[in-house]
């Protein structure tokens, strides 16, 4: 009898190459390490991504669509531009929404969901923020771990969509804030910030940790802004 061959063994399809290829190019936008308005070059990035170049401009395209690269007309690609104004904008509704999201929370969260916030503030407190003293070299657990923190501070909000909305908008914002790290390295303290919220939201405190929460991401907002203004200064030189 004939024995069929593994599905590891085939080659990926197009349409897995380029999903893939698409959430390594997605997050390295996120994260910063493809910066705003660098030329998306397919050639480079397919031997950079090991992808093959319909997979690699399709999901391209993707990411275009999303807002996180620009078509450049007969010339590619690049990574969304950083924009002051748009940001701005963005770090508003944050505001607005996580803090609705985190009342939420706060009026529908149970004993299981103050031990989930309790325990990411833990486990972030634990990391440190940057890799070296000196200067600042991100941190990949603390960045996943931060992520988390945010995440179950608002999970026990009882609107799906409410939370799906916040998470898109902290995927959006995660670019930007890439950007302000160095910037607010090593003067400003997070971990106290987010001690501060966590400790209101478990005491039940709804006015007091959603305050806390609009100001932890509105200080973000002005390192960023601080961030843009270096970046346009060098450009201008």
């Amino acid at each position: 009898m004939t024995t069929m061959a593994a599905d590891t063994d085939r080659p990926a399809s197009p349409d897995t190459q380029a999903t893939a290829v698409y959430r390594r190019l997605r997050s390295d936008i996120l994260e910063g390490r493809l910066s705003p308005g660098v030329r998306l070059k397919v050639q480079q990035l397919s031997s950079a991504y090991g992808a093959g170049q319909a997979p690699l401009r399709e999901a391209l395209a993707q990411l275009a669509a999303e807002g996180l690269a620009r078509r450049i007309e007969q010339r590619g690609f690049r990574v969304a531009d950083a924009d002051p104004a748009e940001f701005t904008g963005l770090i508003r509704t944050r505001c607005l929404v996580e803090a609705t999201a985190l009342r939420e929370a706060i009026a529908h969260g149970d004993a299981a969901w103050e031990d989930a916030v309790a325990a990411a503030e833990r486990r972030l407190l634990r990391l440190p923020r940057s890799l070296e003293a000196d200067r600042f070299v991100p941190n990949p657990a603390w960045e996943v771990a931060h992520r988390t923190f945010h995440a179950v501070l608002l999970s026990a909000c009882d609107a799906p969509p409410l939370l799906a909305f916040c998470q898109k908008l902290r995927e959006e914002a995660d670019r930007y804030r890439a950007l302000a790290n160095a910037v607010a390295y090593p003067g400003r303290d997070v971990a106290v910030e987010h001690a501060a919220i966590a400790e209101a939201a478990l005491d039940r405190h709804a006015d007091r940790a959603a305050t806390l929460l609009a100001q932890h991401l509105a200080s973000t907002g002005e390192f960023v802004r601080l961030a843009l203004e270096r970046r346009a200064a060098l450009a201008a030189e």
